[in-house]
Order: structure tokens, then C-alpha cells, then sequence
């Protein structure tokens, strides 16, 4: 597979999450990819949790629910390890879907809603830290040049 350049940071949409045009910052440092979830809760076979990004308001606070998940430890980047669930879902970029492993993580102090690891990056994508938002322009311009036609 020839690998695409992504920039630092990008949008993306989680079809299988019904979320879409989300902020995404890609992290060459992280090892695992991170969506931002609050009030985690796993009951009856089923894990439960709230989605938060301030940026928009149809997804922020909404529900989501998940029938298949893992647990796993992570080491932040303070060093500290934290448990946390993993999801397995997918992402919408270049106008491609891939599939991706997520963990729910709490990440208010982050400025970006999801956390794109190399887990992710392996294989499919060479990070120019010089560039932003490459899926998402491509997107729009492709958009564009169907209407103008």
C-alpha cells in the first residue's frame, strides 16, 4: 500500500460512530489512538459512554454505546499507566475507510476530541508536521470541482 502524507492535524469522520467531521490531532508519540469520552460505564454487557467536543453541539453529550470492547493498560504520557476500554471502529480519510482500535479516555485538556497514534499511522501514512488539515482540503476540493462541473 503506498502511504499517504498527513499532516499534524486534520478532520476525520467515524461513520460507524455516526460522527462526522471531527477534529483529529495525529501524534507520533502516542503508540494507540484516543476518542474523548466521559461517564464510562460498563453494564450489562455493554459499555456506555458520553462523547464530548464542544465544536459541535449535535454530538457533544451524546450517548454511545458499545457491545464489543476490551480493556487495556496505556502508559500516558507522564508515564503513568492507565486503564482504559478500547473499541474497535472506523475512520473516513482521503475519502477511504480504515478500520481503527480506539481508547475512551477523558481528554478535556486536550484542544483535539481524538488522538491519532502510530498504531494507526503504521504502514498507511509519512506525518509532515509542516502541513494541516490534507484529507479534509482534498475533501472540500474535491467537492468543489463536482459542483463547478
Amino acid at each position: 500500500m503506498e502511504k499517504r502524507v498527513i499532516g499534524r492535524f486534520d478532520k476525520a469522520d467515524f461513520p460507524a460512530l455516526k460522527l462526522y467531521d471531527i477534529a483529529i490531532k495525529i501524534d507520533t508519540g502516542a503508540y494507540t489512538s484516543s476518542i474523548h469520552c466521559e461517564n464510562i460505564e460498563e453494564k450489562e454487557d455493554k459499555l456506555y459512554c458520553t462523547f464530548l467536543d464542544e465544536e459541535h453541539p449535535l454530538y457533544n453529550g451524546r450517548e454511545i454505546v458499545f457491545e464489543d470492547f476490551d480493556v487495556v493498560f496505556v502508559r500516558s504520557s507522564n508515564g503513568m499507566i492507565q486503564k482504559r476500554y478500547q473499541v474497535q471502529s472506523n475512520i473516513k480519510l482521503f475519502d477511504k475507510i480504515f478500520k481503527i482500535s480506539l481508547s475512551l479516555s477523558s481528554r478535556q485538556e486536550m484542544r483535539f476530541p481524538v488522538l491519532i497514534g502510530r498504531k494507526f499511522l503504521t504502514k498507511k501514512f509519512i506525518v509532515d508536521t509542516e502541513l494541516t488539515n490534507v484529507s479534509n482540503n482534498q475533501q472540500e476540493n474535491e467537492a468543489k470541482n463536482s459542483i463547478q462541473k
